[in-house]
């Protein structure tokens, strides 16, 4: 009367959305594991890696550089 003993669409795609979640599920730990540590890394950074980075992206001038290293490393 409803093919398959009314188990056509129930069982037959049920198993996708499974998939799927298991899918969203996975990738939501990834995002996250990899948020953790990307935001530790940040943290472990110090203050000279920080200002090297700044020079190198030309936030900074040369003599800006000098004046700041001056004031880390004393």
């Amino acid at each position: 009367m409803y093919g398959y003993n009314g188990m056509g669409w129930g069982m037959g795609f049920g198993w996708i959305l499974g998939i799927a979640a298991l899918i969203v599920i996975i990738w939501l730990i990834v995002k996250a594991v990899n948020y953790s540590n990307r935001s530790q890394n940040d943290n472990d950074k110090s203050a000279l890696d920080v200002l090297k980075k700044r020079f190198a992206e030309g936030e900074i001038s040369r003599e800006e550089y000098e004046e700041m290293k001056k004031i880390i490393e004393s």
